[in-house]
């Protein structure tokens, strides 16, 4: 049985915590079922304590929909650019996962090398902010000019990574993107060490959509998964409610 939305986002935060996908930093938001030009994402919170009541319903310009007293995340713009950008996705997660960083600032390409990290696409673009908006940033996405910017690196990618930074992720559903975020540190460690013993080969491009095509987020496959990370994050009695 699906979720509400917000107890699945509850259940979201406390996963990626949980994979150390994010840390005491990073997000995770999904699209609101009721209106295409919402969506929701905890206040600023470290997400390991986000809870129902910690849910904030969004604007596609980034600002809460309703007035609302208690600090939001500095990086919502990325989500609401993406939204924005791309009718299709209903779930972003941006984090700053280590594993991912070295892909970020070398020439080195991020490739899908196991199989679960297919769903992270042939190809991983590498978004540099300073291309556009100059070498004395902070490196954030503070505003919607610069979230556009990367959602326009984005494109029709699942996976963005960002110079320095760290990454952002879009997909169709959010029990996707939770999966994509939770494998693609775990792809950049395989091939990171791959790399360091010989020649590299990654998935072809026969094998990512052999493996991607007819999916399902509702999958028996992929609901096993949803449910063990829960149950590692301690938030299992959520998936009941």
């Amino acid at each position: 049985m699906a979720l509400n939305p917000v107890t699945e986002l509850v259940v979201a935060n406390r996963i990626l915590a949980h994979e150390d996908v994010v840390d005491a930093y990073g997000h995770v938001s999904v699209r609101s079922p009721e209106n295409a030009q919402r969506f929701f994402l905890a206040h600023s919170k470290s997400p390991s304590l986000v809870e129902a009541g910690d849910i904030v319903e969004h604007t596609l310009e980034g600002h809460a929909a309703q007035a609302e007293k208690r600090p939001l995340y500095l990086e919502r713009f990325i989500h609401a650019a993406i939204y924005e950008a791309r009718p299709d996705v209903i779930a972003v997660v941006h984090a700053h996962a280590e594993d991912v960083l070295p892909f970020t600032i070398t020439e080195v390409a991020l490739k899908p090398v196991i199989h679960s990290g297919a769903f992270i696409g042939a190809e991983v673009p590498v978004w540099d902010i300073a291309e556009r908006f100059g070498p004395a940033t902070n490196l954030l996405v503070t505003d919607m000019a610069q979230g556009r910017d990367l959602a326009k690196r984005l494109g029709s990618h699942n996976v963005a990574l960002m110079r320095g930074h760290g990454f952002a992720a879009a997909a169709r559903s959010l029990i996707d993107v939770v999966r994509l975020s939770v494998y693609l540190p775990r792809n950049a460690r395989v091939q990171y060490k791959a790399m360091q013993m010989g020649k590299l080969t990654p998935l072809s491009r026969g094998e990512i959509e052999t493996r991607t095509s007819g999916y399902k987020p509702q999958s028996p496959e992929t609901q096993r998964a949803w449910q063990y990370w829960a149950h590692r994050a301690g938030c299992a009695d959520l998936l009941d409610d």
